[in-house]
């Protein structure tokens, strides 16, 4: 009797769960779009929903440029930046169903010059090291080689930088979020297919999916019509800033251009257990469920609070996972300049949500639409999401503003008399991002990277060894601390590095410079 009993409440509490879940209707996400479109200015916002293995919406909102007014629909292409990992953790899958590869194998079996920090990582550094984000390296690390866009690093300069890189946690044991080594999985796949990364994944994965607009990188779009620009939002004004990023490297982290209507085909193949049209297998089972296994942990929590009652967050391969309200997500997310991206699956549910915006903040649509629908579609009476966006913006931006604004202030007020500019002139060189020049312009001291052309700017002394950099480059807040050690002479030596902003992006990793004078 106990057990029918037991057996008995767990149904009574599915019911419970299904009688609360909405369906999902056009009307509905318009609303929600609306109301963050009212609340905070932005560009566009394009949305796909998926309830029952079935596309139930697809439709674009706002605009795709405010230069050009062109709206937003369902095939307009966005940036889907990190929601690009997915696409090269299904490519190596593919090579594992055909038996070119094994998730454990050894990276350096396949590109002999990797090298880690340390010998016993690269010894042991296999496939799956690639894509967890268990490197022991920090949250960031190297990006700079391609954040701001412009650099002409090679995927053989970003092969070479790892042993020149600090870890800041024991290899394996903490999740700490990576984007160089997703594109050392993209060379993986190059050199085992004979494709480059890009190639491969559009002819085999998005040309039998049928996403016949999408492409793994901008150059390879066969129409560069209907395209989503990339916007910021300053001063409340949506403001059209450069989207595109000339580095091929890129792609196997965060180079594909995709819309909800090809995305849509993505999610249906993996909520159909890696089948086609219910029939055609397109990955085994096998490496469906290894790439939604938890690789990484995140967090955990036992006790968790109500309404949601997540206990863990971890990652996968290229995707992260979750429990709510008894459901397990699936989920990434996906920001590069002006280009923010969400894609979320409930496969106890066969259903899905994507969301592609182009304006940062935006905002955070890409959060809050997604948060809004899925709430609905598991049952959950959540949160008002786009209004805590909202408060989140202005509350974080406020802070941020308040401790820049009291930066620019100390170096409007700061003396530099006792100051021997040309002490501080020279070249310093940093073993995985080149060259930087201090120089003398106009009587003012002036930040140029060899390498990545559009970190250049004017340096404002700040106080002690320090000066404040303001960028040429203005798509993003990205200023930054110099900050000088000098020898018993006064003479600069070296230069370490970090953001003005607290809320500057982690893939300006400054503090990961070690800058020694050269010259």
């Amino acid at each position: 009797m106990k057990n029918i009993r037991i057996k008995l409440l767990a149904i009574t509490f599915c019911i419970a769960q299904i009688a609360t879940a909405q369906t999902i209707t056009e009307g509905f996400v318009d609303s929600i779009v609306q109301k963050s479109m009212d609340m905070i200015p932005q560009a566009g916002v394009a949305v796909a929903v998926i309830q029952d293995g079935k596309v139930v919406l697809s439709k674009g909102y706002g605009i795709a440029s405010v230069e050009t007014k062109a709206k937003v629909d369902e095939n307009t292409l966005f940036s889907i930046a990190s929601n690009s990992k997915a696409f090269t953790t299904m490519a190596l899958g593919l090579l594992v169903d055909e038996g070119k590869l094994n998730w454990k194998d050894k990276v350096v079996d396949y590109i002999p010059e990797f090298k880690m920090y340390d010998s016993y990582v690269t010894e042991n550094f296999n496939i799956q090291d690639l894509l967890t984000h268990r490197s022991g390296l920090g949250l960031g690390a190297g990006d700079l080689m391609f954040i701001p866009s412009g650099g002409d690093y090679t995927i053989d300069d970003i092969i070479k930088s790892f042993q020149y890189q600090t870890p800041v946690s024991a290899f394996r044991t903490k999740y700490d979020y990576d984007n160089l080594l997703y594109m050392v999985a993209g060379e993986v796949i190059h050199r085992i297919s004979g494709e480059p990364w890009a190639n491969y994944v559009e002819n085999h994965i998005m040309k039998p999916l049928h996403m016949d607009r999408s492409a793994g990188i901008y150059h390879n779009l066969k129409s560069k019509e209907n395209i989503a620009e990339a916007h910021k939002v300053e001063d409340g004004k949506v403001i059209q800033i450069e989207a595109y990023d000339e580095n091929r490297a890129i792609g196997a982290a965060g180079g594909i251009y995709s819309s909800v209507a090809d995305l849509s085909n993505w999610m249906l193949m993996h909520l159909d257990g890696g089948k086609i049209n219910d029939s055609t297998t397109f990955i085994s089972a096998k490496n469906r469920r290894e790439m939604w296994k938890a690789h990484t942990n995140i967090y955990f929590n036992a006790t968790p609070p109500q309404p949601y009652r997540q206990h863990y967050e971890a990652y996968g391969l290229g995707w992260k996972l979750a429990d709510k309200n008894g459901y397990t997500t699936v989920s990434h997310t996906g920001g590069m300049p002006g280009m923010l991206s969400q894609v979320l699956m409930i496969p106890e549910l066969n259903a899905g949500v994507v969301v592609l915006t182009n304006a940062a903040p935006g905002g955070y649509s890409f959060i809050s639409v997604t948060r809004e629908i899925e709430d609905a579609i598991i049952g959950v009476n959540g949160r008002d999401w786009v209004t805590i966006m909202k408060n989140y913006i202005e509350r974080s931006g406020g802070q941020a503003d308040s401790v820049v604004n009291a930066v620019w202030e100390t170096v409007d007020k700061a003396k530099t008399k006792h100051l021997v500019l040309e002490d501080f002139v020279g070249t310093y060189n940093d073993s995985w991002f080149g060259d930087v020049d201090i120089t003398l312009k106009d009587k003012e001291l002036w930040f140029t990277s060899k390498r990545s052309p559009k970190l250049s700017g004017k340096m404002s002394y700040y106080q002690a060894n320090t000066f404040a950099i303001k960028w040429t480059y203005r798509d993003m807040d990205c200023d930054a601390f110099a900050i000088f050690s000098l020898d018993e002479n006064g003479k600069a030596q070296s230069i370490d590095m970090k953001g003005i902003s607290p809320n500057i992006d982690f893939s300006f990793d400054f503090h990961d410079l070690n800058l020694k004078r050269v010259k």
